[in-house]
């Protein structure tokens, strides 16, 4: 799971890195299907990291905004990165555990939040890339295999 997270916010990242060179007018692109422009699309991915990961204590409140900026975006996502690595640092946490969680008003195991995180990023994400070629624009690949090339962990021979 702390793998499949780091994943996820690697793609983000690299998707956040690419969505950096565009204009302000290519960051409002939309497309049909998807749930926003470019920019709230991103803000909406690390917001609700944000929320998911506040369901351990590792991210307080408040959430960022869904107008935030690329740069905010990005600090918000630096902060989602080491509240990941400082949630799987607790040898405590058993993910199979029922939580009462007041702010969603809802019952539920410890481990739903962590693969809505992984499940939601790579939708929004794909929404993205659908925007992004959908206007002539190259969008980054954020597969696991990019990742794992990435991070040396895969090399064709």
């Amino acid at each position: 799971m702390l793998r499949q997270m780091r994943h996820d916010v690697w793609a983000t990242q690299t998707l956040l890195e690419r969505c950096r060179s565009l204009t302000k007018e290519q960051l409002q692109l939309t497309a049909p299907g998807t749930y926003g422009t470019i920019q709230k699309t991103l803000a909406h991915i690390v917001r609700a990291n944000e929320g998911y990961l506040n369901t351990y204590g590792v991210i307080p409140q408040p959430f960022m905004e869904l107008t935030a900026s690329v740069d905010e975006i990005a600090s918000r996502l630096a902060r989602v990165r080491d509240a990941v690595e400082q949630l799987f640092k607790s040898k405590d946490l058993d993910f199979d555990r029922r939580l009462h969680d007041e702010r969603r008003k809802a019952d539920l195991d410890l481990w739903v939040p962590l693969a809505q995180f992984s499940h939601h990023g790579s939708d929004h994400r794909s929404q993205i890339g659908t925007i992004l070629t959908v206007n002539g624009l190259d969008a980054p690949e954020l597969d696991v295999w990019a990742y794992a090339t990435a991070e040396g962990a895969y090399k064709d021979f």
